[in-house]
């Protein structure tokens, strides 16, 4: 069974940096997007960045201009670069990427925001 796996995190204090990796297990053809989703305690799960395979992407309001996104669709890797991070920022964060017709999701890696 095809996984995302996730790679990253951890606990960083406020203003820091973190970048989170993402690689599928084996290669998905057909994914039209890749991206990453986060969940704080209590919350709905939301989506923070995705990138299209045309190489559109976009962003959360609140982690614009703070957080980057690049990935190669194609060969299933995303990778998540998070500057000036705040305790709100605290959150699992989740691997995701879709495309003909099927969903697939990382199992998270937990990031800390804290000093």
């Amino acid at each position: 069974q095809v996984q995302l796996v996730e790679s990253g995190g951890g606990l960083v204090q406020p203003g820091g940096s973190l970048g989170l990796n993402c690689i599928s297990s084996e290669i998905i053809s057909s994914i039209a997007a890749m991206g990453w989703y986060r969940q704080a305690h209590g919350k709905q799960r939301e989506l923070v960045a995705q990138v299209t395979s045309a190489g559109f992407t976009r962003y959360l309001d609140s982690v614009k201009g703070r957080f980057t996104i690049a990935g190669d669709v194609a060969r299933n890797t995303v990778y998540l670069q998070m500057n000036d991070l705040t305790p709100e920022d605290t959150a699992v964060y989740y691997c995701h990427a879709y495309g003909n017709a099927s969903t697939y999701w990382g199992k998270g890696t937990l990031v800390t925001v804290s000093s």
